[in-house]
């Protein structure tokens, strides 16, 4: 076999491993205090995972129907209404997915064609562009600025184009902790009114949104639910990545085609998980008591690194806090990340990663879902820098 050959015919040529395992595997190799990763060092609720342990005890142990079990679906559906005013279909309109991940990746795949264009926010979670790339299709970027990393809706309408077919958007952003506001989204759907364009809004850290604001969805636009496909993630809500558990919601005509990839790349989702899931989202406490739960971490984690040489906007929204350091160095971001790993053990995230032409915007992105104990931990480590 011509291994060479093969690798000459790569669909991603350009892509390596991603920041996440490099950061990670770093840390793990020299002990380091890991705040890189965006996961909990805690565990979910007893309940919870008790309810799983029914399921299991049950015999819910078999193939769930491809579209999810109905009444996971239905409880989604009223969530939803309840928070967005929108009404989505639990029989036509929402699907279970294997996170959030493949719920971006099946709606990409059912709808970009070879030379189709799909802006991309930057900076971007790491999924977005591979799946785009895949699909032949080929990514426009419109780039945020630091530190506010908000969108110029004049350059981002000057990206549209007759080849575009579908547009990328995530709020809260990972991984500037920014927010869409409701003057944003309306702005958006405008721009996209006269238009074809099919939205992608994900929204895995839709229960995850500080001091006052309102996460505003995609679902809570008519004319942007309409083109939307709203993808969403259980694994960041309650505390279990792991299971990688989430859906996706979009108007029958949109979900008739994202059901026909998914139907082939999984087929279904974790069964007694889902039956755990669909017991679990009936008190909305759950779900409703996370902005403060993070808050509370995010404000420990800023309040004791005042007195370090960081600088910082919070948080809006996510489990993440930039920070700049441009009072501690003028490295490149990549090569003090390291440093910070091997020499003052503790580990973040670069974001010149999900930047265009890996721009250096001298910040740092750390994980906030800690343990207090960790946090106190990192506050030590950073306030010595």
């Amino acid at each position: 076999m011509d291994y060479e050959q093969h690798k000459k015919a790569s669909k991603l040529p350009d892509v390596k491993t991603t920041i996440f395992t490099t950061v990670g595997n770093l840390a793990r190799k020299h002990h380091a205090l890991d705040l890189s990763q965006g996961f909990p060092n805690f565990e979910a609720d007893e309940k919870l995972k008790s309810l799983v342990n029914d399921a299991l005890i049950a015999g819910h142990n078999q193939y769930a129907p491809m579209q999810g079990y109905y009444g996971l679906r239905e409880i989604i559906s009223e969530k939803i209404a309840s928070l967005h005013h929108r009404t989505y279909s639990p029989n036509n309109e929402i699907t279970i997915t294997v996170g959030a991940t493949q719920a971006i990746f099946t709606a990409i795949t059912a709808f970009v064609n070879k030379g189709d264009e799909v802006i991309v926010i930057k900076p971007a979670y790491d999924c977005y562009e591979p799946a785009i790339i895949l699909n032949g299709g080929i990514p426009v970027y419109v780039q945020l600025d630091a530190p506010d990393y908000k969108i110029d809706w004049f350059k981002f309408q000057n990206k549209i184009t007759d080849k575009t077919k579908m547009v990328i958007i995530n709020t809260p952003h990972n991984p500037s902790g920014s927010i869409l506001t409701k003057e944003d989204m309306e702005k958006l759907e405008t721009i996209l009114k006269p238009t074809n364009i099919i939205l992608l809004s994900d929204e895995v850290y839709e229960h995850i949104i500080f001091d006052g604001q309102v996460h505003e969805s995609a679902s809570r636009f008519p004319d942007l639910a309409n083109r939307s496909f709203v993808c969403a993630s259980f694994g960041k809500t309650f505390h279990v990545t792991g299971w990688k558990m989430g859906y996706c919601a979009a108007p029958a005509e949109l979900m008739a085609e994202f059901r026909k990839v998914h139907q082939f790349a999984v087929f279904c989702v974790d069964h007694p998980v889902q039956r755990a899931l669909a017991t679990y989202l009936k008190n909305p406490s759950h779900y409703l008591d996370l902005n403060n739960f993070y808050q509370e971490k995010r404000d420990l984690f800023l309040n004791g690194i005042k007195s370090s040489k960081f600088k910082c906007k919070p948080s809006q929204g996510t489990y993440f806090q930039l920070l700049d350091y441009t009072n501690i160095s003028n490295e490149e971001d990549e090569a003090l990340g390291e440093r910070l790993i091997t020499e003052n053990g503790i580990a973040s995230i670069p974001i010149s990663s999900f930047n265009v032409d890996h721009r250096n915007d001298y910040m740092l992105r750390f994980c906030f879902a800690k343990k207090q104990e960790t946090l106190e931990k990192a506050v030590e480590i950073l306030c010595k820098l």
